[in-house]
């Protein structure tokens, strides 16, 4: 099944960098101006569906452009065509595509794919984070003031949902430095290979972090929700780390909370 992640993934992703600029149409989902889509998203989506179910055409999907395809499977894909379409759209070379499996609501596997820097992320449940086949590790970064941040802001930044202004303020007086590169799903990769030292963000979907977030707990991060418990990927939001440095972001989240 990783094989098969890996191939679509790549395959994916080698056709969105050489759609940079060709794209004919964007649309706004949901009338959001910095929410968008383009039949590149669409394509892409097509590609990975259909070399997935060329060996596994009974099993479940949630694709962000298609949405849910149940058959009632125990095992269940989980794909982002291409995350930073914003980025994306304006030749920006920050986007990706993310694949996750999910096998009794568990997520067992994880593959992204940044065509850009032709880097490959892959993880198994178990077995440990690897970067272009080579294993990686979160950062040992033990105090915020030395620690790089990333985030994201929601598509309704304009309304502030869950005081997304105030967490970026408070970290920003907190943290060493905070960037902001429009791709979660590489934002999770970096946390993973220990570019960045934590990442939080108030909204996301399950496409966005599903492979994300098993990269960084195999590589030895920990995730949890901004109060610091447990949560999934169906929960909006999204806090890891290194894990050395989690409890104090804890403490910086709680303080808009």
């Amino acid at each position: 099944m990783i094989e098969t992640a890996i191939e679509a993934a790549v395959e994916a992703g080698r056709f969105l960098k050489m759609s940079v600029g060709k794209f004919r149409h964007v649309e706004q989902k949901e009338g959001q101006e910095t929410n968008l889509v383009t039949e590149i998203d669409k394509r892409s989506e097509e590609i990975i569906i259909s070399k997935i179910k060329q060996r596994y055409h009974h099993h479940d999907f949630l694709a962000e452009e298609s949405g849910s395809h149940d058959t009632k499977s125990e095992y269940r894909w989980i794909i982002d065509p291409l995350d930073g379409t914003l980025n994306f759209t304006h030749g920006f070379p920050i986007f990706c595509v993310s694949i996750a499996l999910e096998c009794k609501g568990e997520v067992v596997l994880g593959v992204v794919y940044d065509p850009n820097a032709d880097e490959l992320y892959t993880a198994e449940k178990g077995r440990g984070a690897m970067l272009n086949h080579k294993p990686i590790r979160v950062s040992t970064t033990s105090s915020l003031i030395e620690s790089m941040l990333v985030t994201g802001f929601p598509y309704n930044i304009r309304s502030n949902p869950d005081h997304a202004v105030e967490h970026f303020n408070n970290f920003l007086m907190e943290a060493q430095a905070i960037r902001r590169l429009g791709s979660a799903a590489l934002d999770l990769c970096y946390v993973a290979a220990g570019r960045f030292d934590g990442f939080w963000e108030v909204a996301l979907n399950p496409w966005d972090m599903g492979a994300g977030v098993l990269l960084v707990q195999e590589a030895g991060g920990k995730y949890t929700d901004f109060r610091g418990f447990p949560t999934t990927i169906y929960q909006k939001q999204l806090l890891v780390s290194n894990g050395r440095i989690h409890d104090k972001m804890v403490e910086v989240l709680k303080r808009a909370m």
